[in-house]
């Protein structure tokens, strides 16, 4: 792969070329090599980021000022500059396409906003009684694993499920081996009890395989198994052991009816459906696996008035499995333009066969159907908040005298427990309500902090925030830059917090203190602002309540950072501290010996034994625990 910037010197006495002139002086440097090319204004910002079969009559279309529509017009007018990326081939071209979208969130194309990893279970196979657990993340740990879910909670339903069906264990490794007597999981029988003995480890396999059979969609055989078994149980007389089965089987009926719309004819498959209405797009996904629904979630790329179907739908099948393995088979509410590059780029991503399908009748078809009348009350919904959201928004910034509704608002809050493991919280809202996505935490790191000390946390959060913003964007012209603060706290608090913005050199920012009032009591909370007299709204103004929410949600994340933190503490164990022992090792030794403590006491021997520990690192720990003084 070549890179090359086509960026040629203007004489100083020519203004500088814009818009299609600019397009069309590129032409004579490029032929018709495959590759990425990217639009650039006048201040470097990337505008636009396309792939090309042939770069050379790409841009020559850019350069014909018609046959264009008004997005791309602005766009072309825009553009001062453009930078060009050869590849091999065209599928090379639109992997590396998507994947610039995704890093350089360029302003005129569709863009996936919402983009977080997908939870699998896993069935461990680390352990002789594996535990069936939530996964998320890197797939490095050993075993199988079963997904994508499209959420936690449809991971947590189905192992609720699981562990009345099949009594497999949930519990750690290192809990496992302390347990002298069954836990509540056995006694609400949802467990049985294997790290005491109540059952062999042959028919615990037993058990993990016929949970896996179910989570290969093979339900019907482990029914059918279950029946027959608690059928032998009753002609024996025995009636407990009976009943524990027909709980067993009862329970596998519910997993199924929760799993709703359950296709017979599509094994593997991703469900993707595309709703646009004013210039706003809902894509729902429906994950089926092993002939189950999986769940679904729905996303809200951006888009602009006069973007087709088309385009939205390639765009998103790109930036979606970036960073996902694609299923076998992807059907699609709409056809997108090159539906092969798609399959072949997807397939090489796959290693293997990725087929891509716009239903028309049948099983499939219903499908769509389905996830597309989702897509459409999913977009209705947004689209009401969004307004409802909008009308805050202005009310706040009549409230506070703000020029125009806020794009983004920043709060900020502290956590500790006596001064000891503490956290800033960081929390943004906007047009669309929360975006978690950008959220963030401050560990204090400051030891000259007094515990306790909220001043000189809030001190450090926002130096460590905003620095780095001024590094970022030093011009304050992204979407990153707020458009007010609001800080917990009263006249101290403001008059600290704007004394560190004006070190800063960002003192104009906008920032408003919320004191609870003399009650400390919701709706009676007090406005602060710098040289302003503080001031409070009428009990019942929605601002008021919306207000609160903010602050709320400040509160609550900044209290599970810290909660989050405090639990690490706890677990911390002197493992920890040697050199080269990793989460996966540290996992290793804590399953093969139940403890750091039975760790630091093994011998040289024993801990060349096991799994994953080298001589050199079995030395290093031996050495680590042994050799101190």
């Amino acid at each position: 792969m070549t890179q090359t910037d086509q960026s040629s010197e203007t004489a100083k006495t020519e203004p500088p070329l814009l818009g299609h002139a600019r397009v069309q002086s590129y032409l004579k440097t490029l032929d018709n090599s495959p590759g990425v090319y990217r639009m650039l204004d006048s201040e470097s910002r990337v505008l636009y980021v396309g792939k090309a079969r042939s770069l050379r009559k790409r841009v020559s279309n850019y350069a014909n000022p018609r046959g264009h529509t008004g997005r791309i017009l602005r766009m072309i007018s825009e553009t001062a500059e453009m930078m060009f990326l050869t590849t091999r081939t065209e599928t090379e071209a639109l992997l590396l396409e998507q994947n610039l979208i995704k890093q350089l969130k360029p302003k005129y194309n569709v863009l996936l906003r919402d983009d977080k990893s997908f939870p699998n279970i896993l069935v461990s196979k680390a352990h002789r009684f594996p535990p069936v657990k939530k996964h998320r993340g890197r797939k490095s740990e050993k075993g199988n694993y079963y997904g994508p879910f499209a959420s936690a909670g449809a991971v947590n339903r189905t192992l609720n499920q699981l562990q009345k069906v099949f009594l497999l264990r949930d519990c750690s490794d290192a809990t496992f081996e302390s347990r002298t007597r069954p836990c509540l999981q056995y006694q609400i029988k949802r467990c049985c009890a294997p790290c005491v003995g109540y059952v062999s480890e042959k028919d615990y396999e037993g058990l993990v395989r016929d949970a896996e059979r179910f989570l290969q969609g093979k339900s019907t055989n482990v029914q059918t198994k279950l029946a027959e078994e608690m059928a032998e149980a009753s002609e024996a007389m025995e009636f407990e052991r009976a009943a524990a089965l027909r709980d067993r089987i009862k329970a596998l009926t519910q997993v199924q009816q929760s799993q709703g719309i359950n296709p017979r004819g599509v094994a593997e498959a991703d469900v993707i459906a595309l709703h646009l209405e004013n210039g706003q797009a809902c894509v729902q996904v429906f994950f089926i696996r092993a002939n189950q629904n999986w769940g679904n979630r729905d996303f809200y790329p951006r888009v602009g008035a006069d973007v087709g179907a088309a385009e939205v739908l390639e765009a998103f099948l790109g930036q979606f499995y970036d960073n996902k393995q694609p299923p076998r088979q992807i059907l699609l509410s709409d056809g997108i333009e090159d539906t092969e590059l798609m399959e072949e780029a997807l397939s090489q991503k796959a290693e293997r066969r990725v087929s891509i399908l716009v239903p028309q009748r049948g099983e499939k078809q219903e499908l769509i159907a389905n996830a597309a009348r989702n897509a459409r009350e999913s977009l209705a919904r947004k689209m009401s908040e969004t307004a409802a959201q909008g009308k805050l928004l202005a009310g706040l910034a009549e409230a506070f005298d703000l020029p125009a509704p806020p794009q983004r608002i920043e709060v900020y809050d502290n956590s500790h427990i006596q001064g000891t493991n503490a956290v800033g919280g960081m929390i943004v809202a906007g047009p669309e309500g929360f975006m978690k996505s950008q959220y963030r935490k401050f560990n204090i790191k400051d030891e000259k902090i007094t515990p306790g000390d909220d001043f000189g946390m809030m001190k450090e959060v926002l130096t460590r925030r905003f620095k780095r913003l001024l590094k970022e964007d030093p011009d304050r012209k992204g979407e990153t830059w707020p458009d007010i603060l609001l800080i917990d706290g009263g006249a101290g608090q403001v008059s600290a917090v704007r004394e560190i913005m004006t070190e800063l050199g960002v003192g104009d920012v906008p920032m408003v203190g919320v004191a609870k009032g003399v009650d400390r009591n919701h709706g009676k909370e007090e406005f602060y602002r710098t040289g302003e007299r503080p001031f409070a709204l009428r009990h019942n103004d929605p601002v008021l309540y919306f207000i609160q929410r903010l602050r709320d949600e400040a509160h609550r994340y900044a209290i599970g950072t810290h909660r989050a933190k405090r639990a690490k503490a706890v677990g911390a164990t002197p493992l920890d501290d040697v050199p080269g022992v990793g989460a996966a090792r540290k996992r290793a030794l804590l399953a093969h010996f139940g403890s750091a403590k039975a760790v630091s006491r093994a011998g040289l021997s024993d801990l060349k034994a096991v799994e994953g520990i080298s001589d050199a690192l079995a030395e290093t720990l031996y050495d680590y625990f042994h050799d101190k003084g």
